[in-house]
């Protein structure tokens, strides 16, 4: 693998709470030099990376009701639509964990549903660097894997894939419980759920060049890292 191919597995990220727009903005430009797959930061920071990225390989990718999931169906949707307004070209939404938990699966379903179908219909009206916008918004649902015993994973990928997400993704990074990022069993359970038709996003914890590479070997078409350019310079 090159360090090109890798890093076109990365969705290199910065969701500090910290972060200021200058940061963004050094951070987005540095994505671009690297050929990232996207950047992924905070809704506030959509349209400023959406300037710097236009015309480039790296998409822009950004959270919804994140890190808690807790919003409900009408916030998720608002959230989406200012972001794909704003220039987002990815969305990684968390998930309802009370309906994970109380194994409502049908109700998840159905939100999930509803979460793709608008996120389409906002995308056909949305506009790219003042033009009609060309191309999909890509959904992917953060499952927070590690509160999750291994059926809530296969059931949450279940309705991830009735509802038409594009990906499952691990974790936020943001959970109290340790350790709260990716595990390869979890991503092979996703990615042995989900089968070929979906993608499967490692995220949380994931620092070096080996756990990226042990992640893509477990299934997962894409990296979650905000140790993007030290994970592709150590690659000999």
């Amino acid at each position: 693998m090159t360090k090109q191919e890798l890093a076109n597995f990365i969705d290199q990220t910065l969701l500090s709470q910290e972060a200021t727009e200058e940061q963004v903005e050094k951070f987005c430009q540095q994505a671009k030099e690297y050929g990232f797959a996207s950047v992924c930061i905070n809704p506030v920071f959509v349209s400023t990376a959406a300037k710097i990225l236009s015309g480039s390989q790296t998409k822009v990718c950004t959270v919804i009701d994140f890190p808690l999931g807790a919003g409900g169906t009408e916030s998720k949707m608002s959230q989406a639509d200012i972001a794909i307004t704003n220039g987002a070209d990815e969305l990684d939404f968390v998930i309802d964990l009370n309906l994970v938990k109380s194994k409502k699966w049908n109700e998840l379903t159905q939100q999930l549903s509803f979460l793709t179908k608008s996120v389409q219909e906002a995308s056909m009206f949305a506009e790219k660097d003042g033009l009609p916008r060309k191309g999909k918004v890509l959904t992917k649902l953060i499952l927070e894997t590690t509160l999750l015993n291994d059926d809530e994973i296969i059931q949450s990928c279940i309705c991830a894939k009735n509802a038409r997400f594009d990906f499952v993704k691990t974790s936020t990074g943001f959970s109290m419980k340790k350790p709260n990022g990716a595990t390869i069993h979890a991503v092979e359970l996703m990615r042995k759920t989900v089968g070929n038709e979906m993608g499967v996003k490692a995220s949380g914890g994931i620092h070096s060049t080996q756990e990226a590479l042990d992640f893509i070997s477990a299934g997962a078409n894409r990296i979650g890292a905000s140790s993007g350019i030290q994970i592709v310079d150590g690659l000999n």
